[in-house]
């Protein structure tokens, strides 16, 4: 379908459908199948070498997985995009077709713990450096990048404190200093509340086990290629220079500007095999069907419940940037269209064990390890997602022992500031 006139919300539905399969069939099929049959030997040579498309093994392609990425794709407005098996894999995928061992990459200090931990230890281990800022300003990302630098790294949302990058001004860092621009999405649901891409970013990576399944029942990552780099400035060779895997092929010259997805795709999915299955794949489409009607009511009735939490005696502080005491207020309301996501944190009075009394004494909340969800998440970081950091790290993330972060899912707002009622009269200072 021609993608260029229609809105995000049409978009999410109609994007990818084939409406001339014989079948005449609404929805788009599952194709459970490993491989595929080649019509004769040259065919199988052809679809090896990459110089005819088509599908060879669903570890790297397949079309229920192709039809999820082309809606993602003009969802963001990109070139291309790749279905990975987790929102880890995509950070992975998109960091190793770009660094190799002696390069760096220069980090937010906002960071989901399970990217600190990738950067800070296994990357360390395969010889790529990975830079943390002191803070989020280009200025300091500015001061860490040198000439092996290969890609300045963000989160639009940080996770958990909800801090938003600069995203222009970075943006504008990174054209100057000619260094992709890559910023982990998932706070900003698929393009719908936050499209780096409008701001400079030439790579998107986004867990899409979040807001894009919205309903915990699949794992799933993406990678978008905003097509707006020069892959054939001579500073990524495994891109434009001869492949060591396809004997000799320069995918710049082969692919243009779509020449890094295509590397994630070709090297990325064959050697790591992070692929999605066609079934995730499946409920991924289904759930972006209905991403822009749960996005809006899980953001409204996050401001309910954040400024439920404001005014609470039990609750010494609350991190929303929605409201102006946030100090990313200014950039949520300029990067995200309705001023914030549907996360926030709060910061509980007295000690990490009654702040466990909290969370245990919650009925309707579920404590889980999840965000995006359509039921509401409450996590405390110190003893999950963040628990690997050191006191230091911690400190720098914005961590501590009586912080918790809120995804707000589907339920009635109401009920929920009745089951966190319940659950703080069960906590004494």
């Amino acid at each position: 379908m021609g993608n260029r006139n229609y809105r995000f919300e049409t978009l999410q539905i109609h994007a990818g459908l084939d409406k001339d399969t014989p079948s005449g069939a609404r929805g788009i099929s599952i194709t459970p199948t490993a491989a595929y049959r080649f019509q004769s030997c040259d065919h199988a040579a052809r679809l090896f070498e990459l110089s005819e498309p088509g599908n060879i093994y669903t570890r790297l392609q397949n079309p229920t997985t192709a039809a999820y990425e082309e809606r993602i794709a003009a969802l963001y407005g990109g070139v291309g995009a790749l279905a990975v098996a987790s929102g880890m894999s995509s950070v992975l995928v998109a960091v190793l077709s770009l660094a190799q061992q002696g390069d760096n990459i220069v980090a937010s200090p906002y960071l989901y713990g399970g990217t600190y931990n990738l950067f800070r230890c296994t990357l360390r281990r395969l010889g790529i450096e990975c830079r943390i800022a002191p803070s989020v300003s280009a200025a300091d990302f500015a001061a860490l990048v040198d000439e092996r630098t290969k890609a300045i790294y963000v989160e639009s949302m940080g996770n958990p404190t909800c801090a938003v990058p600069d995203l222009e001004a970075l943006g504008q860092l990174a054209k100057a200093k000619d260094v992709p621009f890559v910023v982990d999405n998932t706070f900003g649901a698929a393009g719908f509340l936050c499209n780096p891409f409008d701001w400079g970013a030439n790579i998107v990576v986004d867990s899409a086990t979040k807001w894009i399944n919205g309903h915990g029942t699949a794992m799933g990552g993406i990678i978008v290629d905003g097509g707006n780099y020069n892959w054939g400035n001579g500073k990524f060779p495994q891109i434009d220079g001869p492949s060591e895997g396809y004997h000799g092929l320069n995918l710049y010259e082969a692919f243009g500007n779509q020449a890094f997805i295509v590397k994630c795709r070709v090297d990325g999915l064959r050697d790591l095999g992070c692929c999605p299955s066609p079934f995730d794949s499946y409920l991924m489409l289904i759930g972006l069907e209905t991403l822009s009607l749960r996005v809006k009511q899980e953001v409204e009735s996050t401001w309910r419940l954040a400024e439920y939490c404001r005014n609470h005696p039990k609750v010494k502080s609350v991190s929303f940037v929605g409201f102006e005491s946030h100090p990313s207020h200014e950039n949520a309301k300029k990067y995200y269209s309705m001023g914030s996501s549907a996360v926030f944190t709060i910061e509980l009075k007295g000690t990490l064990e009654s702040t466990v009394r909290f969370v245990e004494s919650l009925h309707l909340a579920a404590h889980m390890t999840m965000i995006g969800d359509s039921i509401t998440v409450v996590t405390h970081p110190a003893s999950t997602t963040h628990k690997q950091l050191g006191e230091a790290d911690l400190k720098a993330a914005g961590v501590t022992p009586t912080l918790l972060r809120i995804s707000l899912g589907l339920e009635h707002v109401d009920d929920l500031i009745a089951d966190f009622e319940q659950a703080f009269s069960c906590v004494e200072l």
